[in-house]
């Protein structure tokens, strides 16, 4: 009898995937379901980006295999990128690896660093990726808790005091995964809040890996973990051209870090990929070369949608803070009665809607347990579609 690899019992299929396919099915039945929950942004990318690859497309001498460390014009442009907007100087030969979409990156930076029984430090709640990836290579996943009493940021003297007391390992952990502004409590970072995660990571010889995919998005102003002086010592960050340059379907992304770091990650990805197509790399370049004024008129579209979804978490029932940044907004359930046999009150808010008004919103329980309380709400789609769905909501109290 055939069987699977044991690592596959470790992980569940992942949760959009499983509720895209029943809400596929609901509007095969005539359900016309709103899609509230996915972060896919609804924008496209500028005009530059998309002649690009069509320019490079038509070309009969553009179609072979592309260098695995990317073209390197794609590698200055991303090192220029750093230069321009965060402060940050990069190599791009040494120090800068393009990826096929940051979450593949995840996986290539787990399998570059991470032996099985390593201990890997995930956020709760997090992005759903670090845990199961980490469960994939075969880690011992420890999570730390992130809370609204705290900013939702690390509580560093917290890891330490368990570590003293016996309860996790510090000394046996390789990577630490985090990510300002954070998905999905959107929870911004601080240059305070980087320094303390490059000492701690520097104290414990622990691999900081800083994801960075939405720091121009609602915020004002984008840092990132490699400006702290050492960072690159220590840490790896991850950046991607899905959000803030509405290009999630390209799957382009890249990571950053000190040059062994990278060459380390890359023995990986050459034997898991043959490079990206290069009219994707050329667009790339030109995306990247956007000013002020493409990021504000992106957020000019943002700040109106989220004006709405308030309307709509507050109708359900949740109460978002005020000092969100990023694509999503994250929400409290203030009646919690209704969590019961299992589900949380997130999900009985979400499951809820999603039957009786036909409006898909993200249960927090999904992030991990201290999520069980929220929902979460995209700003991915327009206005008469966020309108539509705060209707079908308030029809609900009628």
């Amino acid at each position: 009898m055939i069987a699977p690899a044991d690592r596959i019992s470790s992980v569940s299929e992942y949760y959009f995937s499983v509720k895209l396919k029943e809400i596929a099915a609901m509007n095969a039945e005539g359900a016309n379901v709103i899609n509230l929950g996915i972060g896919s942004p609804d924008l496209p990318p500028s005009e530059a980006t998309v002649d690009a690859l069509t320019d490079c497309a038509r070309r009969p001498d553009t179609h072979g295999y592309q260098p695995y460390v990317g073209i390197p014009q794609l590698r200055a442009g991303f090192a220029d990128f750093y230069r321009k907007w965060y402060g940050v100087e990069l190599d791009p030969a040494k120090e800068v690896l393009p990826l096929m979409g940051s979450k593949e990156g995840i996986m290539h930076i787990s399998m570059a660093f991470v032996n099985p029984g390593d201990g890997v430090l995930v956020p709760n709640p997090g992005y759903p990726t670090y845990s199961s990836v980490s469960k994939l290579v075969g880690a011992e996943m420890i999570t730390y808790s992130l809370d609204a009493d705290h900013e939702w940021h690390p509580d560093f003297a917290d890891l330490e005091a368990r570590h003293e007391r016996g309860e996790i390992n510090l000394d046996a952990v390789k990577l630490m995964w985090c990510n300002y502004p954070n998905m999905p409590t959107g929870a911004n970072g601080s240059e305070e809040l980087f320094r303390d995660l490059v000492d701690f990571g520097k104290r414990h010889d622990i691999i900081i890996c800083h994801d960075n995919p939405y720091s121009f998005v609602l915020n004002e102003h984008p840092i990132s973990i490699l400006a702290v002086p050492g960072a690159k010592d220590i840490c790896i960050e991850l950046n991607s051209m899905s959000k803030s340059f509405n290009m999630p379907g390209w799957r382009i992304g890249m990571l950053a870090s000190n040059p062994r770091f990278v060459e380390w990650i890359l023995r990986v990805k050459s034997n898991m990929d043959s490079g990206m197509f290069k009219g994707l790399q050329l667009a790339a370049v030109e995306a990247l070369k956007a000013d002020k004024a493409w990021f504000d008129g992106m957020n000019d579209v943002y700040s109106r949608r989220r004006d709405l979804a308030r309307r709509i978490l507050r109708a359900v029932g949740t109460e978002p803070r005020e000092d969100q940044v990023g694509l999503f907004l994250w929400a409290k359930v203030q009646d919690t009665s209704a969590a019961k046999d299992g589900i949380s009150s997130g999900q009985a808010i979400c499951d809820r809607v999603l039957y009786d008004a036909k409006v898909f919103l993200t249960p927090g329980f999904i992030f991990g347990s201290n999520g069980n309380d929220y929902v979460r709400i995209s700003l991915c789609a327009n206005e008469e579609t966020l309108a539509e769905a705060l209707e079908r909501i308030e029809n609900l109290k009628k």
